[in-house]
């Protein structure tokens, strides 16, 4: 039975893969600073354990307490994030900071401390949870890409660090999912942008968001699975709404052309 360690799971994506790969045969733990919020996981079979990815001591805890219960671990799903909106300008630094330390330094931190044990075990599969807005900078969210571009970047740095060693990093790219990640970031939105030079912009975004139809947590969740369950894993998976067409478009359109489609929808 291979072992996995799902970061975020007491809510949103991470709850569901969690909950999801439990029931497809996987020895799970589920990881989160709210402990008490994991407690309805045990149901499925799910380890609590308690994890703050943005404390080094933390992360060494939880790591160890795998390794001497289990002895190894197969699967890294770093999901744990922070998504908080608002024009550049507006985020005070150090908000972008604490949201670097999350989605940026902690998945760092996760990925040095499993390292080791996957390359004496010669296999492992690393899947860091980006976003569409690793990929495009979508207006009031430049903290969040900020973090999520590195995360596409380190991990086709590491891609080819660790494929000696039999292990696997693979990119997952969620579109519009239903979390709570989300209403937070738009209740920071609504916040930071009340009387701001970039209002418009920002009550442009929140109902665009609230045009889209988003996608239940479990559509990434059978992403991840099918991801680690790949003889050969493809590098990157996107799923959820909008995620496939956005990156299309991204991907066959100039800069400017983008821009003005993006923006057409801010309006």
């Amino acid at each position: 039975m291979k072992t996995v360690l799902v970061t975020g799971a007491s809510s949103g994506i991470g709850k569901s893969t969690a909950i999801y790969l439990a029931q497809n045969g996987y020895k799970v733990y589920g990881a989160a600073r709210r402990i008490d919020k994991l407690r309805a996981l045990e149901t499925y079979g799910i380890k609590p354990i308690s994890l703050d990815v943005t404390q080094q001591e933390s992360a060494e805890t939880c790591i160890n307490q795998i390794l001497k219960e289990e002895g190894k671990i197969d699967v890294l799903v770093n999901n744990a994030g922070a998504g908080f909106y608002g024009a550049l300008e507006d985020v005070p630094l150090q908000d972008g900071r604490n949201m670097l330390d999350v989605n940026l330094f902690g998945v760092l931190r996760l990925i040095q401390k499993v390292l080791p044990n996957m390359r004496k075990n010669k296999s492992g599969k690393i899947v860091n949870i980006s976003s569409i807005g690793g990929k495009i900078g979508m207006p009031m969210g430049g903290w969040y890409s900020a973090g999520k571009f590195a995360i596409e970047g380190v991990s086709d740095v590491l891609r080819n660090e660790v494929k000696q060693f039999g292990i696997d990093v693979i990119v997952i790219e969620p579109g519009g999912t239903n979390s709570e990640m989300e209403g937070k970031g738009m209740g920071f939105l609504k916040k930071v942008s009340e009387n701001s030079a970039y209002k418009n912009l920002s009550d442009g975004l929140i109902k665009m968001y609230s045009d889209i139809k988003a996608s239940d947590p479990i559509v990434i969740a059978k992403l991840i699975r099918k991801s680690i369950e790949a003889k050969h894993p493809k590098t990157r998976y996107a799923g959820g709404a909008m995620a496939k067409p956005m990156l299309f478009m991204r991907k066959i359109l100039s800069d400017k052309l983008f821009d003005k489609m993006l923006m057409s929808q801010f309006k």
